[in-house]
């Protein structure tokens, strides 16, 4: 009983990540509003085409699983980086734990990858763009990072910050991803490496928030 009960298991995680790899490689290439559960199912090479239902869920649960499939490597390389980073008081070091765990994590992965463009797909849905805000602040380093990024802007007016929160994010999110579709299409890219990759997304994002502060003018059409 004990065995037969230990190959079930085995069977449904190996079926398990059949089916989150397959979601994930069609999510990220055609988007998520795309693709159905049976298109999943027939890409994942199951012949029940209510697999994806049977052991996810909805969508929504399916596209939360493929983000916590990543999540707990990408957080292992936040934490050590916080670890090194001690109590900087420097900008970049803060911006750049914010940038490089993504990087690194799709670097150390066998084989072409898809969760840069995943991770696009579904911040550009306006539904399931919250599963990723909510996986995002779940984690403590992440929240320690933003933090200790603050700290070294404190005199950015609150909706500066904002702005310019929204503004890193994007870059955070839509650069790797065209990254990796580069990489996908055999396309040239401006740099050779993630790490490399990684430098020029955190020269920007340390731009954007050191950008000096524009006071709003007169609109001398809107006053006419």
């Amino acid at each position: 009983m004990a065995v037969g009960r230990a190959v079930r298991a085995e069977q449904v995680s190996a079926t398990r990540e059949l089916i989150l790899t397959a979601a994930e490689r069609l999510f990220a290439e055609r988007g998520v509003n795309s693709v159905s559960n049976r298109q999943v199912s027939e890409a994942a090479g199951q012949g029940n085409n209510a697999a994806v239902g049977y052991h996810f869920g909805t969508k929504a649960d399916l596209v939360r699983a493929i983000a916590r499939k990543h999540a707990e490597r990408i957080e292992e390389i936040r934490a050590r980086m916080l670890a090194q980073l001690g109590d900087s008081a420097d900008l970049r070091d803060w911006v750049d734990c914010l940038v490089r765990p993504v990087p690194e994590h799709l670097a150390a992965l066998e084989g072409p990858t898809w969760f840069a463009r995943f991770c696009a797909q579904v911040m550009t849905d306006p539904v399931l763009h919250q599963i990723m805000l909510e996986e995002s602040l779940a984690s403590p380093s992440l929240r320690r990072i933003v933090d200790g990024l603050h700290r070294c802007l404190p005199e950015l007016p609150p909706e500066v910050r904002a702005e310019r929160g929204d503004m890193a994010r994007h870059l955070l999110i839509h650069l790797p991803a065209e990254r990796e579709r580069a990489l996908a299409e055999n396309r040239p890219t401006p740099r050779t490496s993630w790490h490399d990759y990684a430098t020029g997304i955190a020269d920007a994002v340390v731009g954007i928030w050191l950008a000096p502060v524009t006071r709003g003018e007169a609109d001398p059409a809107r006053d006419r």
